[in-house]
């Protein structure tokens, strides 16, 4: 095509001009890039910490609410329901089965969960108690792995303890401690082992015993309180909540409604995150469009010559247009390029625990959509110029 010939020749007439759009259209890109990679990994590092140990969708069971009955119905008719009757699911295990049988899901907890009180000696301490399988343990939260005394197997008489409770009782594995729950039954048990997870809530006032060991504790001979799951993808769980509400009809919680705070931040930083993104893209196309300005008003005698010998204005838009999508494709490629280069390199720096200094993902940082929005906008800034140097009158131009 002689219009890309001509504008490619316009371009590497001036080396150092085209090197300083490349290099300004790639500084742009990479910012792009940088800012949708770190939003990412920001979004992922803050689901990770307020999802790690905690379920991605919680299922109890259903609110019991008060109905009004229509007509007259005598009062001896109606059966009375104790409010002090434990909700609980009795079907647990066709939930488990349908939970092990749906995509996405990763993990699964059946608990009962219930206050307690430990006690020892004249020292008495609220904790909250989760009855769990034996071999499900590390399901929701990773807890074996944090063992600091003992062992995280759970016996039919063991009890597992966070660090902080133990300090505070002065407790080491294998030694007896007395429970009393909230239903008045008190038993006997061992702490098998004293786990540390750096979050308070957990190492202060929860304990794990064996879902068998529970039943009696709280009086639920079948059913569990709850049972909570894990997503591979927790970003779905509003999804999952929803199709296993209508599947169970039971009270089924994603983990975006109990962390509703996260989720308004999460979304205000993805719009400030698509703001900078914006102006980026807004740099970059003003600094293309009046560089292509004062390369068209440079080339008016060129211009008027060439209209002079009768080549149509549309051959002028053409050539002026296919600059801006040499400068924009080329400057795209090469921003793509250092901008994963970029990403890669912070995302190998990292603190003493391993752990990634800048919570970066390189393989998130949108350069399809860099790629395709800077050669459309290089190509969109370039139509002015090319519009102006189309409209050259050629006697004024050869006279100039």
């Amino acid at each position: 095509m002689f219009a890309f010939k001509v504008a490619r020749r316009y371009l590497l007439s001036n080396p150092s001009q085209t090197l300083l759009l490349i290099a300004g259209v790639a500084l742009g890109v990479t910012v792009f890039i940088f800012i949708t990679a770190l939003i990412a990994g920001l979004e992922v590092r803050l689901t990770e910490q307020v999802t790690g140990d905690s379920a991605h969708v919680s299922i109890e069971a259903p609110t019991r609410v008060a109905r009004v009955l229509g007509g007259e119905v005598p009062v001896e008719s109606v059966a009375l329901v104790s409010t002090l009757q434990r909700k609980q699911i009795r079907d647990w295990p066709m939930v488990v089965d349908l939970l092990r049988n749906t995509d996405g899901v990763s993990a699964i907890s059946p608990q009962i969960s219930g206050s307690a009180f430990l006690v020892k000696g004249e020292a008495v301490s609220p904790l909250s108690v989760l009855g769990v399988e034996p071999d499900g343990v590390d399901a929701i939260s990773q807890i074996t792995s944090k063992i600091v005394d003992g062992t995280g197997q759970l016996r039919a008489d063991g009890l597992l303890i966070g660090a902080k409770m133990a300090e505070e009782f002065g407790l080491q594995a294998g030694q007896a401690v007395l429970l009393r729950t909230e239903r008045g039954v008190e038993r006997q048990l061992t702490i098998s082992g004293i786990f540390r997870t750096g979050l308070q809530s957990l190492d202060e006032r929860v304990a794990f015993m064996s879902l068998q060991t529970a039943r009696p504790l709280f009086a639920l001979p079948e059913g569990v309180t709850n049972i909570e799951v894990k997503l591979s993808q927790p970003e779905d769980a509003r999804d999952m909540a929803k199709f296993l509400g209508e599947a169970t009809a039971l009270r089924v919680t994603p983990w975006q409604e109990k962390n509703e705070s996260l989720e308004d931040a999460l979304k205000a930083q993805g719009q400030t995150g698509t703001m900078i993104q914006v102006f980026s893209l807004i740099s970059i196309i003003i600094g293309i469009a009046s560089a292509l300005v004062l390369s068209a008003y440079r080339r008016r005698s060129e211009v008027g010559i060439m209209r002079a010998f009768g080549i149509s204005g549309s051959f002028i838009i053409w050539v002026f247009l296919l600059q801006g999508l040499l400068i924009g494709l080329v400057g795209a490629l090469v921003g793509c390029g250092a901008g994963y280069g970029l990403c890669v390199y912070l995302e190998g720096i990292t603190k003493a625990d391993g752990t990634s200094a800048l919570p970066i993902a390189p393989e998130q940082g949108g350069y399809v959509a860099a790629l395709v929005l800077t050669t459309l906008g290089a190509v969109i800034a370039s139509i002015i110029p090319a519009r102006n140097a189309a409209k050259v009158d050629p006697l004024e131009a050869i006279q100039q």
